[in-house]
């Protein structure tokens, strides 16, 4: 993992006066890597069933779901290439290695999304105007199916939803398909009590809702982090407070939090001390209380006598 560093800048003379190092920031993130085989493999075999069954049955709800299964699988793959990667060392040329990665997969899930819905909106729109013969009892069969894969898929993302935006897109995607899958169920099962067709388009409809409303925050969240915004559990008027408040501290400024992944944040900030270096004890204290308290685990720190000229909006 990565240290907390600081520079003591004496700034009548403008050049750096020391350079230290502080470890201890908490763990990288678990290994999800047999999840994503699992959820890989056994989604795979249900898209082609699904949209086998759907299109026999003339279910626009099923091939909807297939789709959008479809699109869950592609997700999967690239969720794990990302995590994959983002465990590549550093280099020369990408100093911070390939923890980005991470964020990249995450806004390409979203735009992955949006292509879905769109090809399954335009599909069911069709049908809403052409109604085509279903057959209810297949609906309700092979959904079941997809309830109990992808309830279960879900499950093995459920721990680490909370921390990292990549697997959470990944848990997002297999449990609104588990609520989708029923959804089709329960369509089907109207189909065979009332025997309209209708019925069936109107499912699909609601699941491109139940899709989109997934992408906007997934793709919200991506965005930000894309933009270098602060992490969603990361308050930068707290983590301002903290520095400020520390022993000897005049002032901070330069203060700069960011996503390295979506796992891993980065801070830089000037410390204005009027009595100098405050010694390798005060950086492993701060190093320890950022990752411990705010979630930061990479922190580098400059130290300067005198207040800059840069106080205000930095």
């Amino acid at each position: 993992m990565g240290g907390a560093h600081i520079h003591d800048r004496d700034q009548s003379h403008g050049h750096s006066r020391g350079h230290s190092h502080a470890a201890g920031h908490g763990h990288g993130p678990p290994d999800f890597g047999r999840a994503f085989a699992i959820g890989i493999i056994l989604n795979t075999v249900f898209v082609v069933v699904e949209a086998t069954y759907g299109f026999l049955s003339g279910s626009m709800a099923l091939v909807a779901d297939a789709g959008h299964n479809l699109s869950d699988v592609l997700a999967l793959l690239l969720a794990w290439g990302a995590a994959a990667a983002a465990k590549r060392p550093p280099n020369a040329r990408f100093t911070y290695g390939y923890k980005s990665s991470t964020i990249l997969a995450a806004m390409a899930n979203a735009a992955l999304l949006l292509v879905a819905i769109g090809a399954i909106l335009f599909e069911t729109l069709h049908r809403l105007w052409d109604p085509a013969p279903v057959q209810g009892m297949t609906m309700v069969v092979v959904a079941g199916i997809g309830i109990a894969i992808n309830t279960g898929t879900a499950l093995l993302f459920l721990k680490g939803r909370h921390d990292d935006l990549n697997i959470r897109g990944a848990f997002l995607h297999m449990a609104a398909d588990a609520l989708v899958s029923l959804g089709v169920v329960v369509a089907g099962m109207l189909i065979l009590a009332t025997g309209r067709e209708w019925i069936d388009p109107v499912t699909s409809l609601l699941i491109v809702a139940v899709i989109a409303w997934g992408t906007w925050g997934l793709a919200k969240d991506s965005i930000k982090l894309g933009l270098l915004g602060v992490p969603d559990g990361i308050s930068e008027a707290d983590v301002r407070a903290y520095l400020a408040g520390l022993p000897g501290v005049d002032a901070v400024h330069d203060l700069h939090i960011w996503p390295m992944s979506t796992t891993e944040t980065a801070l830089t900030a000037h410390l204005v001390i009027p009595a100098g270096h405050p010694g390798d004890t005060f950086l492993h204290e701060v190093a320890e209380e950022l990752a411990n308290r705010h979630r930061i685990g990479h922190a580098t720190l400059q130290v300067e006598r005198e207040r800059g000229e840069c106080m205000a909006g930095c």
